[in-house]
């Protein structure tokens, strides 16, 4: 499977983007997938999960309420709809596949995309 994430770009705090990751290769709609952040100095982190079905999420404590992660598996493409931007999101954002949500959330992964960068200014 090969993961290519884009949506990323700079945007003021209090205002939104949304991030696309397109699979191809195979079909992901078996898969759970995941959205990862990764901060100059930080460790990478996982943000956003979602299973296979979309009837599970996961949210990291600093998104909830904020950010949303869907799927589309006809369209092959998970998506993560990030609102009220603040500073603290400007980060690399990575996805990700794993076979259970249970994985993902233990950043047990199966596939990687390559990052889009996200920049919010106070």
């Amino acid at each position: 499977v090969q993961l290519q994430a884009s949506g990323g770009g700079l945007v003021q705090a209090g205002g939104s983007l949304r991030l696309s990751c397109a699979a191809s290769g195979r079909s992901i709609s078996s898969y759970a997938m995941g959205w990862f952040r990764q901060a100059p100095g930080k460790e990478r982190e996982l943000v956003a999960a979602i299973s296979w079905s979309g009837g599970s999420t996961y949210y990291a404590d600093s998104v909830k309420g904020r950010f949303t992660v869907s799927r589309d598996n006809a369209k092959n493409t998970v998506y993560l709809q990030m609102n009220s931007l603040k500073p603290e999101d400007t980060a690399v954002y990575y996805c990700a596949a794993a076979t259970t949500l249970v994985r993902m959330i233990r950043l047990e992964c199966d596939y990687w995309g390559q990052g889009t960068q996200v920049t919010v200014s106070s």
